[in-house]
């Protein structure tokens, strides 16, 4: 009886790890994965970020602070990832996958592509991994989106909405 005990006890346990180790469905998120993809010159350009909602809240210098590092979206750091070299602001990027992260300003943000791409947030980023920097001018919109999303534009253009404002980069 004692060994029927131990060995139910084991099972559960392992059962328990099982379930737990399985891939969590993500989609119910209330900031849910969203992707972007698009071909700029003949090679694929992939953008996966999960898609956080302004709920009334002020977004630009409260809810993301100006003037830190944040990972351009909620849960996990946001990814960019190229099929083929690219050139983005001004240096040359290897075909990968990357964190993409920016610094926000009232006037300029700095836009990060970092190598270190799996990773929750930006926590642990380290600025020693980044493999280019560059700034970019964040407009205003007329139009609110309610929910973060990343779109490409002119076939070569990177374009981030959210709340009242629409960031923007080139990639070549």
């Amino acid at each position: 009886m004692k060994m029927i005990r131990i060995i139910a006890l084991l099972a559960l346990v392992f059962a328990t790890g099982a379930l737990q180790s399985q891939p969590k469905d993500k989609s119910n998120r209330p900031s849910p994965p969203r992707t972007a993809q698009e071909r700029i010159n003949g090679s694929e350009v992939t953008i996966d970020y999960s898609s956080p909602a302004v709920k009334n809240r002020t977004v630009w210098g409260d809810l993301v602070p100006y003037g830190k590092v944040w990972r351009t979206g909620a849960n996990e750091a946001t990814t960019i990832s190229f099929q083929d070299s690219v050139t983005i602001g001004g240096t040359a990027v290897a075909p990968g996958k990357y964190a993409l992260f920016t610094i926000p300003d009232e006037k300029e943000w700095t836009v990060i592509i970092n190598s270190v791409w799996d990773q929750w947030g930006s926590y642990n980023y380290d600025m020693s991994k980044d493999v280019v920097r560059f700034k970019a001018k964040p407009k205003k919109t007329k139009d609110i989106h309610e929910r973060l999303a990343f779109t490409f534009r002119d076939g070569n253009e990177v374009v981030m909405n959210w709340e009242y404002l629409e960031l923007a980069f080139e990639l070549e």
